[in-house]
């Protein structure tokens, strides 16, 4: 009966453990495109009226910044829906 209830519990353990590792590797990832998001807008800001570094500095980074472009270009897709996006994260239903 013991042993029993203790393997019952273990699996619970696991199975509880293995979900919390994944939202929090989703929060990670998550909070990772958003800096990169942030770093691009903060590089390439000069492009949509942000002030920011100067325009030679912006052009050297251009050809390195292929990730943060992409991540850009992809939170202007989610841009009409920001909170679903936030929310995505958390898993709200």
């Amino acid at each position: 009966m013991v042993v029993r209830l203790k393997n019952r519990l273990q699996s619970w353990w696991t199975s509880a453990d293995a979900v919390m590792r994944g939202k929090a590797v989703e929060s990670v990832a998550y909070e990772i495109d958003e800096l990169v998001n942030i770093f691009g807008i903060l590089v390439l800001g000069a492009f949509i009226g942000i002030p920011s570094p100067p325009v030679h500095v912006s052009m050297e980074l251009l050809p390195l910044m292929d990730e943060e472009l992409a991540v850009m270009l992809d939170r202007i897709m989610t841009a009409h829906d920001p909170l679903g996006d936030l929310f995505s994260v958390f898993s709200i239903d």
